[in-house]
């Protein structure tokens, strides 16, 4: 499990940098609202990190790859509501700045998607 989990994060690193990258993308140049902008940027990322989770770190030979994205999707849904609520409480309510929250937001939204599809999406 400990080496799934590295391996986990580091298709997350590359999720983040997607994830940020939109939602700079959104936010500073299309001027769209920070809270539509992250979650544009979540779910682009939550896509790119199902397929290279399911390559590599739980390397899945399921058949039902469409049933496997909508559960890993869910998954990332749920974290998605989790990492806005976070970003609230921070950049809202704590006046932190905006990315500083986003980036705590996904390290506690982290354990939340690996252990959830680690028991339930790939069934390692």
């Amino acid at each position: 499990m400990f080496s799934q989990f590295i391996k986990f994060c580091v298709v997350g690193f590359t999720g983040m940098v997607v994830d940020f990258g939109i939602t700079f993308l959104c936010k500073e140049k299309l001027r769209l609202n920070k809270y539509i902008s992250n979650s544009l940027g979540f779910v682009t990322a939550a896509s790119s990190n199902y397929f290279l989770n399911r390559l590599w770190t739980f390397e899945s030979h399921d058949p039902k790859i469409a049933a496997q994205y909508i559960q890993f999707v869910g998954i990332s849904a749920i974290g998605l509501i989790l990492n806005n609520i976070i970003i609230y409480l921070l950049n809202d309510k704590c006046r932190i700045n905006f990315y500083l929250s986003k980036l705590v937001a996904i390290g506690g939204v982290t354990l939340w998607n690996f252990f959830m599809n680690y028991f339930f999406t790939f069934n390692a």
